[in-house]
């Protein structure tokens, strides 16, 4: 019977995963049911690194803005009337209510409960009868800002105030991922679903091929199997890890499906023959391929539930096309069949691991990147 132990983060739990690829052993199945081992994960991971959090383009004009639940934090995210996008926690500094929900735009941000008014940059401009309060100002009690950095049109926000910029964490991917002109792509299209797994185990799936011949038997394997197709880990220099699949046509339609043309920047270039897909450390799986590209942000909601999060990003000039809605939507299909077959997977995983008997086991050759992830946490989360 495999139990949680007091002693839950001693090092000698996960000797097993510490050792070579095919010498190891996957990490302790209460790693990805313990109340214990998320909120580690929490303090140590997801509130010390910079956190994918959507497109610039969900608040593209000044005022509009949108919410989101981080890792327990709630928070806000808009756009200011000086044009930049800034990020706030969603309570009010007077006595702690949610200031907004949802997404839309606003001239102003006023508390729901006393009516505080805070200005799109952050400021409190009224606080109704304050007069009287003993040293009261309003330039001392203004949102609490997050920490908010952008690359290629994207959102990270960090908790952090002392962590490196996002260039730095990001390193030398910016540099591997610029001939698809990310930063000229537009979302086209942002789904979401909850799902009833550990985020662990969504990721781990992100970044493997083993799974493919399986779970994708129909769709992704009838023509990018992992033995037919190239798949190969390359070097990193940042904070993320990356591989590149080498086969015919675009990785994001199925066999059979027209799309859109070559990305044109990528004539000529090693790109032009396959799918890059980096995975962000902690949990934003980012694929590049010949025509589009698509992201999963991951947003952690406990130990055994967590939010995805799919966006569909094409070159700008794809979208003026007047066939642009036909043709998007084979696109649309291969990622719906697909993203359904993953949660199916991830968690029917995770109620596999709530047994009582289940035990850790071992790694695949097709697995490198699962056992990197999943070392690269333990780093953190064991690490003083």
């Amino acid at each position: 019977m495999t139990s949680e132990p007091a002693n839950l983060f001693d090092p000698a739990h996960f000797a097993g995963v510490r050792k070579p690829l095919l010498e190891a052993e996957t990490l302790p199945v209460w790693a990805y049911t313990s109340e214990a081992f998320y909120k580690r994960e929490v303090e140590r991971i997801f509130m010390k690194v910079w956190n994918f959090l959507g497109r610039g383009e969900q608040v593209a004009a000044p005022g509009d803005f949108f919410t989101a639940t981080f890792a327990g934090v709630p928070l806000i995210v808009l756009r200011g009337e000086d044009g930049k996008v800034r990020a706030f926690a969603n309570t009010c500094r007077h006595r702690g209510s949610e200031l907004l929900e949802g997404k839309g735009n606003c001239k102003a941000i006023i508390c729901p409960y006393h009516s505080w008014t805070y200005g799109l940059d952050g400021r409190l401009v009224g606080a109704p009868e304050m007069g009287q309060t003993a040293g009261f100002r309003n330039e001392d009690h203004g949102l609490l800002p997050i920490r908010l950095e952008t690359w290629a049109g994207f959102l990270f926000v960090c908790f952090d105030p002392q962590a490196a910029p996002l260039s730095q964490y990001l390193g030398g991917l910016v540099e591997k991922v610029a001939p698809y002109g990310l930063g000229d792509m537009v979302l086209a299209r942002r789904r979401e679903y909850t799902m009833e797994c550990n985020w662990k185990l969504f990721v781990e799936n992100a970044k493997e091929s083993y799974h493919i011949a399986t779970v994708h038997k129909s769709t992704i394997n009838k023509y990018a199997s992992a033995r037919s197709s190239g798949y190969w880990v390359e070097e990193a220099k940042g904070e993320y890890c990356v591989t590149f699949a080498k086969h015919e046509g675009s990785m994001a339609l199925l066999q059979g499906d027209s799309g859109f043309p070559l990305i044109e920047s990528l004539e000529g270039l090693r790109e032009a023959g396959g799918t890059c897909a980096p995975l962000i450390y902690p949990s934003t799986y980012l694929a590049c391929t010949i025509d589009c590209a698509w992201y999963l942000e991951l947003h952690p909601m406990g130990p055994n539930r967590t939010k995805l999060i799919h966006g569909s990003l094409f070159p700008r000039e794809r979208l003026a096309r007047e066939d642009f809605a036909e043709v998007a939507a084979h696109y649309y299909k291969r990622w719906d069949i697909t993203t359904d077959e993953d949660i199916v997977a991830s968690d029917r995983q995770q109620r596999g691991l709530t047994s009582p008997l289940a035990m850790p086991g071992r790694f695949s050759h097709r697995e490198p990147l699962v056992h990197t992830i999943d070392n690269w946490i333990l780093d953190r989360v064991l690490g003083d």
